[in-house]
């Protein structure tokens, strides 16, 4: 079997099909976005986290370059996100508020199908991030006596 080639092209293909199917595309994702982070920087868990955005338009095409990466296959996102909320001393709540509110802002906003694919991404990325934003308290190792430390 051959691999999928990762290209434009490819990349192109596949956004249409997720397009066709779900009806997602580049202005729909940033108008959810924009409807979604703006509920989140009213919110009282996840407001603070946005205190520090300085310019939101450009913080909003950041996110939709993101999301369409994320999305769309479009290629467009560059960051690295691990690092850009290592900062903000996020804890498990943050990520069951985010998601929840997120949820909430795609079932109202877009196809089943549109919401389905955008949550399920949605999931994947909060999993990733807390797993590598917050460490897990783990238990002291026992060692038993006599055994190499």
């Amino acid at each position: 079997m051959q691999p999928i080639p990762e290209n434009a092209e490819r990349r192109a293909a596949l956004g249409a099909e997720i397009t066709a199917r779900t009806g997602l595309d580049a202005a729909t994702i940033e108008e959810v976005l924009r409807a979604f982070y703006g509920a989140a920087r009213q919110d009282p868990l996840l407001g603070p986290a946005f205190a520090g955005v300085e310019d939101w338009e450009t913080h909003i095409a950041n996110l939709a370059r993101f999301w369409g990466s994320v999305a769309l296959m479009t290629g467009d996102y560059h960051g690295q996100p691990m690092q850009a909320h290592r900062p903000l001393a996020l804890t498990p709540a943050h990520f069951t508020r985010w998601l929840a509110l997120f949820e909430a802002t795609v079932r109202t906003r877009l196809t089943p199908e549109g919401a389905g694919h955008m949550l399920e991404r949605a999931r994947r990325i909060a999993r990733s991030l807390e797993m590598g934003l917050i460490p897990l308290d783990l238990p002291a190792r026992r060692v038993p006596a006599g055994a190499p430390a």
